[in-house]
């Protein structure tokens, strides 16, 4: 290389190093947990989070109504998609809407798509196989989101249990603990916390808190939801120790993620060998055996 671009060149590499590094340290910073925590108190209007939105039910615009009327699912199957769309985190009728139009309208833009551009005889097939997998497709998105979202909340259970269980025993009420429970999750757990946040609005609107806490489950669907709620229940029953209970139950969900931990580290290696099988040993074997066999050719058939 010559003397007088040696420096031009590593004076750009180390322009771009910096831009980059500056950038990366940038979005780092704003993605900060104490940053994001002073950001929503500083944005924040109300006194308390919780109450931020308490209404139960969403006033639905006519134009929504209006799509909702056209598309052909009856109103039992609307709500079955609601209630799987909760479980996923939308909870909003515009997402049952989004959601029943994509079905039907992925398929036919998919499948149109593909016989306009390879026509109708050649792009049958592939049109078929479009509409099919259009259609799957947002079945396949919702049971991603719903266990992304089951795994978040219950990897969150225990830290919330633990929170609880510390405002209990500081002297105050279940109602208040789950309340500072919410406030403190929000950054760390979004998806426990808003699901909290409802318990709470579910209870302050007049409803009993158990038949909030069952509301809950029903809404997650998550195993260890279920069991905390079935806790609760036969606490408020039988009239034993709440902190003795929250103390097992929270022993027990630590160490259940501790083992789902564990597992997920002890099946690495086994997933490991596919990305190793199709990407690396093919370009291993090209670098280590690619000379011997241009060697070979040479050799033995250069002379015919």
């Amino acid at each position: 290389m010559p003397p007088e671009l040696l420096i031009p060149i590593v004076a750009i590499f180390l322009s771009v190093a910096l831009a980059s590094a500056s950038l990366a340290s940038l979005a780092l910073s704003r993605r900060a947990p104490g940053r994001r925590r002073l950001r929503d108190l500083e944005g924040s209007q109300a006194s308390t989070p919780t109450l931020a939105n308490p209404q139960l039910t969403e006033q639905r615009s006519p134009a929504l109504r209006r799509i909702a009327s056209i598309v052909p699912k009856s109103p039992k199957n609307m709500a079955r998609v609601q209630r799987r769309l909760t479980a996923a985190g939308y909870q909003s009728f515009g997402a049952v809407v989004a959601y029943s139009l994509a079905e039907l309208l992925l398929p036919i833009i998919f499948g149109g798509l593909s016989i306009w551009v390879l026509g109708v005889g050649r792009g049958w097939v592939v049109a078929l196989f479009a509409v099919a997998l259009a259609f799957m497709a947002p079945a396949f998105w919702l049971a991603r989101a719903t266990a992304l979202r089951k795994k978040q909340i219950r990897n969150g259970l225990p830290d919330a249990l633990d929170l609880i269980l510390l405002c209990l025993e500081a002297g105050s009420s279940i109602d208040q603990a789950i309340v500072k429970t919410t406030n403190e999750l929000a950054i760390s757990h979004p998806a426990l916390a808003e699901e909290l946040r409802l318990v709470t609005t579910e209870a302050r609107a007049g409803k009993p808190r158990l038949e909030a806490f069952r509301n809950f489950a029903e809404r997650t669907k998550v195993d260890e939801v279920r069991a905390f709620v079935a806790m609760l229940i036969q606490t408020d029953r039988f009239g034993t120790s709440l902190g003795q209970a929250l103390r097992t139950h929270a022993e027990v969900s630590r160490t259940k993620r501790r083992q789902r931990a564990e597992e997920r580290a002890g099946k690495l290696g086994v997933k490991m060998v596919f990305p190793l099988v199709l990407c690396l040993f093919p370009a291993f074997y090209v670098v280590v055996l690619g000379p011997v066999v241009i060697k070979f050719i040479r050799v033995f058939f250069t002379q015919f």
